[in-house]
């Protein structure tokens, strides 16, 4: 008898009888409810609860060994428990995609392509009208090249069919060869200031004890954050220890995996959503066969085995993206803590603006704190100027002030960054006769006006409509839009600044695979002097020639219901003001806001996110808020309202009854429908975390278990970061 987690919303396992080898961590396949599922051996030899007649055989075992060490399990084990999330839908979350569906874990042949002797005859001028072609020869040169290596560069399809049919390139399938990979260091480091320095020698020292301690480094914008992450990384790799990198999203991962190559010649696996199941089945084998010594990815990448790990490093570990917001909603970074503990490694966290919840734990003496308060190099901080916006005239969200700081920086010959963290060209469409407003009819929402897309888009539900001729109420032609996005401004540059070319860097512009890092280059190389971008530009990037930062609408955040509105606003401001003189020249930042005498401009402006995050802790202290309390929400959601809030009112009415834990609620969400769904959402606060989990774990059987629960759907969000 075997017992198997399955990836089903239920916090119980299932017995099977299996009568060949099994053991507990491998999948197997079963047949339940009349459906085919890959589930997780939980325990063997167990005594079933119902009549052996009863029980279904275990169609297929599909491992010898089991699929996570034993750490990872525990910490997997851990993750269902605090987050309260089915143990199966943990467990196989954490296996790649190509494991959830039973594929085979082991090593696939791998195409390469390759240069022909007759290609390393061709010369520049035989490709004059194909330069799609010489530039994935130039690349073919240096080495062969995976397809996803070449989507990463923006290589097309028909380019490598039509060198392959001139016989110019070829490609091989093969296994990866496993051997084991030794140290080499391909650069040396930078010289290192006095921070820094110290910040290094306290890291290794913290790898040589083992002792899995976490590490806050806090460090400005542009202080060199991975250069000392490189410099502490260097003795670990050199042990033949494995070094695990988490980064928020997706656009840093190549400028990472690029940083990394450069300074180490050792093997490096990228983990995150934009490769194929089966590329990212071969890293996270690579991962657990140690034939990776450094592996770097977003969020999902804390699950990667990793039998000789030596040191977990988070960069940006304030992030948003670190939190899974839906399914199996876990923190990527408080899980990492948990394994650095586990596994008896340090924990790196590297940031310029850490969260409350890491600064609490820095002061309660849980986390170590190293600071580095200086620019690397000879790059200075950079000016901060405010731009009061009341009787100010604007053309497209441009004031006349920031203009002329614009004329004056570019005509120097350097570059000017622009954030607007709204994309598409207008918030809204609406009729000027009679105030229409087209909306969103699943979201009762605003469309968001895509010019260049010809079309409305609900950026909530993704709901899409062609931009109409005539007003749908009064049959008016005189439709006007209401509200800047980045289309917007970038059509508006085209017209006020012509002489200087403009880059767009959003998600619309950044669609196609490799587009991103396109961008990010011709960015960085000065080859476009306005850089316009949303909040992908505001973490991680670095431009030297930008001397020039402008915020231009943030007001939106000063008076949100959200607590943790200031923080993010704080922590946003400072990363995109960070992108400022990270070089020789020094640099301004401008922000444009109706407000300028609010506290927590003021205090960001005159005194910086490091004394506005301490003053915004002790706020949150007085306010018994977290870090200084526990929260959990649930949430509810139905195509009727009445069913979502009376599924909460019933769980609200379950869950009274603590002295400890207060429930708040039923309260409509902020953003009350979605893709056609009522929102509701129930509160649950306490002074003890210890107190609030053994609350829901008392009431979980019940609350499952109203009849209310059939017309509305509910999840449970536990430390929820976003309440929208």
């Amino acid at each position: 008898m075997v017992r198997v987690a399955l990836p089903v919303p239920m916090h119980r396992s299932f017995d099977y009888i299996c009568t060949g080898p099994a053991c507990v961590g491998a999948r197997v396949r079963v047949s339940f409810a009349n459906r085919d599922l890959v589930g997780m051996i939980v325990a063997v030899g167990v005594e079933p609860d119902i009549a052996l007649s009863k029980l279904k055989a275990v169609d297929a075992v599909l491992d010898e060994q089991p699929l996570f060490d034993s750490v990872l399990w525990d910490l997997l084990h851990f993750a269902a428990q605090y987050y309260h999330h089915p143990l199966g839908e943990v467990l196989m979350h954490a296996a790649p995609a190509a494991l959830r569906k039973g594929e085979q874990a082991s090593y696939q042949a791998i195409r390469r392509y390759q240069m022909t002797e007759q290609g390393a005859q061709a010369q520049a001028e035989d490709f004059k009208r194909a330069p799609q072609q010489w530039r994935l020869l130039q690349l073919l040169q240096q080495r062969s090249l995976t397809p996803s290596e070449l989507r990463e560069q923006d290589i097309s399809p028909s380019a490598i069919r039509a060198l392959q049919d001139k016989a110019i390139i070829t490609s091989v399938d093969a296994l990866p060869q496993l051997q084991p990979w030794a140290y080499q260091q391909a650069q040396q480091g930078h010289q290192l200031n006095q921070e820094q320095a110290v910040a290094v020698a306290a890291l290794k020292q913290a790898s040589e004890r083992a002792e899995g301690s976490v590490w806050l480094l806090e460090g400005v914008t542009g202080s060199g954050k991975t250069e000392v992450y490189l410099q502490a990384m260097a003795p670990v790799l050199e042990a033949g220890k494995q070094v695990l990198v988490l980064v928020p999203e997706i656009g840093l991962t190549p400028q990472t995996v690029a940083r990394f190559n450069d300074r180490f010649d050792v093997p490096i696996v990228a983990l995150h959503s934009g490769l194929s199941e089966s590329e990212r089945l071969q890293g996270w084998l690579h991962g657990r066969d140690n034939q990776a010594a450094i592996i770097i990815g977003t969020r999902s990448a804390i699950f990667t085995p990793c039998p000789q790990l030596g040191m977990l490093i988070i960069d940006e570990e304030h992030d948003l993206s670190f939190k899974q917001q839906d399914g199996f909603r876990y923190s990527a970074r408080d899980l990492a803590v948990k394994r650095a503990h586990a596994q008896r490694v340090p924990l790196l966290l590297g940031t310029a603006t850490p969260s409350l919840e890491t600064l609490a734990n820095v002061e309660a003496k849980r986390y170590h704190h190293v600071q580095l308060s200086q620019r690397a190099g000879q790059a200075q901080l950079a000016r901060h100027k405010v731009i009061d916006l009341k009787q100010v005239r604007l053309q497209h969200g441009l004031s006349e002030p920031l203009l002329a700081h614009m004329q004056q920086h570019l005509a120097a010959g350097n570059q000017v960054l622009l954030f607007l963290n709204r994309r598409g060209f207008a918030s809204a469409l609406i009729c000027h006769e009679c105030g229409w407003v087209g909306q969103c009819a699943r979201c009762e929402h605003p469309f968001t006006v895509h010019q260049q897309a010809r079309n409305l888009q609900c950026h909530h539900c993704g709901a899409e409509r062609s931009i109409p001729h005539q007003c749908h109420a009064c049959g008016s032609s005189q439709l006007i839009t209401q509200g800047l996005g980045t289309e917007q401004l970038e059509e508006a540059l085209g017209q006020l600044l012509p002489e200087y070319p403009v880059l767009r860097i959003d998600r619309d512009s950044t669609r196609r695979k490799g587009q991103l890092a396109a961008h990010l280059e011709s960015a960085a190389s000065g080859e476009f002097p306005i850089l316009i971008g949303t909040q992908m530009l505001a973490k991680g990037h670095h431009f030297p020639d930008v001397t020039l930062v402008a915020l231009l609408d943030v007001d939106g955040a000063l008076y949100s219901s959200d607590f943790r509105a200031a923080e993010r606003l704080g922590q946003l401001y400072t990363q995109v003001a960070g992108r400022a003189g990270r070089a020789s020249k020094p640099g301004v930042v401008v922000l444009q806001t109706h407000h300028p005498e609010h506290p927590l401009l003021q205090e960001l402006v005159n005194n910086g996110y490091h004394d506005f995050a301490r003053s915004a802790l002790a706020e949150r202290k007085l306010a018994m808020l977290p870090p200084a309390a526990s929260m959990a929400l649930i949430r509810s959601e139905a195509t009727q309202a009445q069913d979502a809030e009376q599924l909460l009112q019933a769980m609200a009415n379950t869950l009274q009854g603590s002295s400890e834990v207060i429930v708040l609620g039923p309260m409509s969400a902020p953003m009350a429908r979605k893709a056609g769904r009522f929102r509701f959402q129930l509160l649950l606060h306490s002074a003890s975390r210890q107190a609030l989990h053994q609350h829901l774990r008392a009431k979980r059987s019940e609350l499952e278990a109203l009849p209310q629960g059939r017309k509305a759907r509910w999840s449970l969000d536990i430390d929820p970061q976003d309440f929208t």
